[in-house]
């Protein structure tokens, strides 16, 4: 059954800088959590910084919404920089692994095949399953994942959606100087 959604509302990126701090993950989810938003996606992970982490975030709202989230976003302690990234001008990504019960040799073919369309990797083998890894944008896996229902999916494990800006724009080239980003936070 799919939810109905108020045609205002898109999905929004959301790419941000964090001091690699314990708790700093959950700090950022529970600010979310408070507002009312449902998180779709997160990933999180290192950056070319040391002490520095990315979180990529995917949210459904309307543009308001998402300028209020990011601006709440900013003003947490450990939160370096924050961007929402466009659809047109970023290339977004995630990782999947699709396990399939596979009953016999022609199904096995076949669900090799169908992954084969979708550059798809047979990652794992055994007498009765065949596990599919596939990296791409999360159309690419929703379309893999329609086809792959047709016989028995045993587990399906996606990562959630990486994000950066395309050509040279990087989540660094921000308007704000850095001591206006910085300004309040050292007081404490």
């Amino acid at each position: 059954m799919k939810r109905e959604f108020d045609s205002t509302q898109k999905l929004y990126t959301l790419s941000l800088l964090v001091k690699d701090i314990p708790g700093v993950l959950s700090q950022v989810a529970r600010l979310f959590s408070r507002k009312g938003y449902n998180i779709e996606s997160i990933a999180s992970g290192s950056s070319k910084d040391p002490g520095v982490t990315r979180i990529t975030i995917v949210i459904r709202g309307d543009e308001l919404m998402i300028d209020q989230i990011a601006a709440q976003c900013r003003k947490l302690l450990p939160v370096l920089a924050v961007k929402v990234l466009d659809n047109d001008t970023s290339v977004q990504r995630e990782f999947a692994m699709i396990k399939v019960r596979t009953t016999d040799v022609n199904m096995r073919g076949e669900i090799i095949q169908i992954s084969d369309i979708f550059r798809a990797s047979v990652i794992d083998v055994s007498r009765d399953t065949l596990t599919v890894a596939v990296f791409g944008d999360a159309d690419k896996t929703n379309a893999l994942l329609d086809l792959l229902r047709e016989f028995e999916l045993l587990e399906v494990v996606r990562t959630g959606t990486i994000a950066m800006e395309r050509g040279r724009s990087t989540i660094y080239d921000d308007t704000k100087l850095k001591e206006e980003y910085n300004y309040g936070k050292n007081v404490l």
